[in-house]
């Protein structure tokens, strides 16, 4: 199902799209729901979307050869979510995505958003702005978890990610920290008093 023009509108406001350009976007991206549980993408799959989310929660989470998941992103209302290193490279996934809140995406391949770029100058200059943010955002992120106690990367995180807590699992947060469930208990308590 084609995305509503109000949403596309929405999603790139700060283009100021025209309905010719608005509707071409339309025909470009395509609105699912998916449901809590459902793994949207595993490790090896191929790589074909990224996904808008207009409402609901996904992580992206890798899985190390111990068994032991690392939670990387968390993708909430008006983000976007996918396995970026192989959907820019057409590589195999490394990661899976997982819906932990029922959500309604937007979908878009590759091959169709690089024809939006040379259709909609605007909406590749978009994507490059996001993308810079995004890589300024993980870098600080991996500086963070480089030099930050884990009690300044909570802090940190539930600025970033306001009410996120009622959703996620504890273990989930935990692992996006890099720490223990317990030390995360321990935190909490700590700043609760």
């Amino acid at each position: 199902m084609k995305p509503e023009s109000e949403i596309v509108t929405k999603i790139f406001e700060s283009e100021n799209l025209t309905p010719f350009e608005v509707n071409l976007v339309c025909d470009s991206f395509e609105k699912i729901s998916v449901k809590k549980g459902d793994i949207l993408l595993q490790a090896h799959d191929q790589v074909n979307f990224e996904y808008y989310v207009q409402t609901g929660c996904l992580r992206t989470y890798f899985i190390d050869p111990s068994g032991k998941e690392h939670t990387l992103q968390f993708a909430i209302n008006d983000w976007w979510i996918s396995d970026y290193t192989a959907y820019f490279t057409e590589g195999k996934a490394m990661m899976f995505i997982e819906c932990i809140q029922d959500a309604t995406l937007y979908k878009v391949s590759h091959t169709q958003m690089e024809q939006l770029y040379a259709q909609i100058p605007k909406v590749e200059t978009f994507f490059r702005r996001k993308m810079e943010r995004a890589f300024a955002s993980f870098q600080k992120r991996i500086l963070a978890t480089l030099s930050q106690t884990a009690t300044q990367r909570y802090i940190s995180f539930i600025e970033t990610y306001p009410n996120i807590e009622q959703i996620v699992k504890n273990y989930h947060i935990a692992s996006f920290l890099g720490i223990t469930t317990e030390s995360l208990s321990r935190i909490r308590k700590e700043i609760s008093q």
